[in-house]
């Protein structure tokens, strides 16, 4: 990292919060004042059980959903995230649990749907795209797929989580979203995505995981908060808890007389 990008980065080393968050579905509250911090180059963990609102939380950080009340920073700077496409131009990027991959298409198709390269405004440039995704997937060190251009139907569990990867971190991203990237894997193919989180935050991106697997949380997260019945009860380092404390929050909001107050670092 440079100089002159360290002194742009805010003093307190965070690159997104999300403060007094609130979100409605109708007479439905999904979320209670979440106050959210995701730091520089870290994997955060988001973990709760089901209808705990981290799918909510989610795609507010992502523009998916607009919440009622409270603010999100980017940076350090109020942003208002309106959909995707300033989700993207920010750097957040999400892999959802579907990954949104088309099965029919070629893994360069997939990387680069939506966002093709032309030449001369007409024609697909099929080799700088192909270059594109060779390179991103070297950087990652996923080796694992015969040839980019072998359709996507015909990769493993695995291969496709990576793919799915790839093709966010490949438009300068700095942020990671990951939706459960583990469920339904098989043990190879779960060590495959976790190193890839770990390699992601070598590079000095910023991951937020979503999971249930707490195996997983605590093997690739640098820092863990638990959301319960839409209101986030604590954010830790993950040194802070052990996994029965992480079973107590997500199931119980915690006990005692701070419990829902735990911020981090306390």
């Amino acid at each position: 990292m440079t100089a002159a990008v360290a002194e742009l980065r805010p003093t307190d080393g965070t690159l997104l919060k999300v403060r007094e968050l609130d979100k409605h579905f109708g007479p439905v509250q999904a979320l209670y004042h979440v106050d959210l911090d995701l730091p520089y180059g870290q994997v955060t963990a988001l973990c709760g059980d089901n209808g705990a609102g981290k799918s909510v939380l989610t795609k507010c950080i992502a523009g998916i959903y607009q919440p009622d009340h409270g603010q999100v920073f980017w940076e350090g700077n109020p942003v208002h995230v309106r959909n995707a496409r300033d989700a993207a131009h920010l750097g957040i990027e999400t892999v959802y649990q579907d990954l949104a991959l088309a099965d029919n298409l070629d893994i360069v198709q997939n990387m680069f749907l939506g966002r093709e390269r032309l030449t001369n405004q007409v024609l697909l440039d099929e080799d700088s795209m192909e270059r594109a995704a060779k390179e991103t997937l070297a950087g990652l060190r996923v080796t694992t797929v015969r040839s980019i251009r072998q359709p996507v139907a015909s990769l493993s569990g695995g291969q496709r989580q990576s793919v799915a990867v790839a093709k966010a971190v490949m438009w300068n991203s700095k942020l990671v979203i990951m939706d459960e990237p583990t469920a339904a894997l098989g043990v190879v193919q779960t060590r495959m995505v976790l190193d890839l989180i770990k390699r992601l935050r070598d590079r000095g991106l910023s991951v937020m995981v979503i999971s249930h697997n707490l195996t997983d949380v605590f093997e690739v997260a640098d820092r863990i908060a638990v959301l319960y019945l839409g209101r986030l009860v604590v954010q830790d380092k993950a040194s802070a808890f052990d996994l029965q404390t992480v079973v107590q929050y997500m199931t119980t909001g915690g006990s005692g007389p701070t419990a829902g107050s735990r911020t981090k670092d306390s």
